[in-house]
């Protein structure tokens, strides 16, 4: 019998567990468009008192939630300053452009690792009537495709402070914010203090099937909730999707150490082929961002992977990710880290 693949392209790929099964199956469900959920309404005040904010929102995905989020602190025509790399400028379509219309600017970032002089040194608030005014300035925190950094908790102070000197927001995309809190221990709250609006997902590392938090103000929550129906994100019976989510946030969060551990495994195991492909020191995620030294390399160590029944994924010509999960056990990413140094080795040589 051939060994069952080991799935590593995304943490977006887990099923539901048992126990989450349970809770679906049991939740008690109303129509959300009309706030009548119960399994909802009770994620979004769990979230939003989770991270000290009035209030959350429900949406069916972190894209809709960036945007969302985005939207509700940049007037149209202003802009959101953010890294090159970060997801809601690389990953998510042009939406913030086309649906907010909101300008982005740019810098550059190593790993995606923010420096909060950097970025508040590009914003031009109040730039009058020829040029573009900065609104927010938006960070992601663990960064995604800087191979799961964990930003630095002396930077976002240093952001907030400097951002409200200048009467600017701040957005904190924290899809794996979970991950960020683990390596920390920084508290939900004081994350929650670092910005004005915040995104967090419940189907990467926290295993629910569906959904991200928006969470907030009140009153730009309450703007959001209006904006999520016109963008087709109303959803009626969406506590048997709650409730994945409530369930997960019970049982799931300290244990993305062991996704952690695993990461950093296969990481020391294809750095002991070829310490230019990953340093396993960068690696404090789930994520293992590996580098190739040509594009022939990166498709050849795909190619090898996918038939030894390891699935990874491309995020650019040279680069290839790995992402640890909820489904990646120990046996499972153990025989990752024995296979993968062959295919590595292999794969150099294409």
């Amino acid at each position: 019998m051939s060994a069952a693949v080991v799935d590593l392209r995304s943490d977006t790929l887990t099923g539901p567990t048992p126990g989450m099964l349970e809770a679906i199956a049991a939740a008690e469900v109303g129509d959300d468009v009309y706030g009548e959920d119960p399994e909802v309404n009770a994620l979004e005040a769990e979230v939003a008192a989770l991270f000290g904010h009035e209030a959350a929102l429900f949406c069916p995905t972190g894209s809709m939630a960036n945007v969302l989020g985005v939207r509700a602190v940049v007037p149209a025509g202003q802009e959101v300053l953010c890294d090159s790399m970060a997801h809601i400028v690389r990953a998510e379509l042009g939406s913030h452009a086309v649906v907010g219309q909101v300008t982005t600017r740019t810098w550059q970032a190593a790993r995606g690792a923010f420096e909060a002089d950097v970025a508040l040194a590009m914003a031009v608030p109040d730039a009058g009537p020829y040029f573009v005014s900065t609104a927010a300035i938006a960070i992601e925190d663990t960064h995604n495709f800087g191979g799961g950094t964990v930003q630095s908790v002396d930077e976002l102070r240093r952001l907030r402070a400097g951002a409200q000197a200048l009467g600017l927001s701040v957005h904190l995309d924290g899809a794996r914010l979970w991950n960020a809190h683990v390596v920390t221990g920084v508290s939900f709250q004081e994350y929650g203090s670092f910005a004005d609006t915040i995104s967090v997902c419940l189907s990467k590392g926290l295993g629910a099937p569906v959904g991200s938090v928006l969470v907030s103000s009140a009153e730009r929550i309450a703007e959001a909730r209006i904006w999520r129906k016109r963008l087709g994100g109303g959803m009626r019976q969406a506590g048997i999707l709650a409730a994945a989510g409530r369930y997960a946030l019970k049982h799931h969060i300290e244990r993305l150490a062991e996704d952690h551990a695993h990461a950093h495994a296969i990481a020391t195991a294809l750095a002991g082929v070829d310490s230019s492909i990953i340093e396993p020191e960068l690696v404090q995620t789930n994520i293992v961002a590996t580098t190739w030294p040509s594009a022939t390399a990166a498709q050849a160590f795909i190619a090898g992977c996918t038939a030894e029944g390891i699935r990874v994924g491309a995020v650019g010509s040279r680069v290839v990710r790995l992402v640890t999960h909820l489904d990646i056990d120990e046996a499972a990413a153990g025989r990752a880290a024995d296979v993968l140094p062959g295919i590595a080795k292999q794969a150099l040589t294409a």
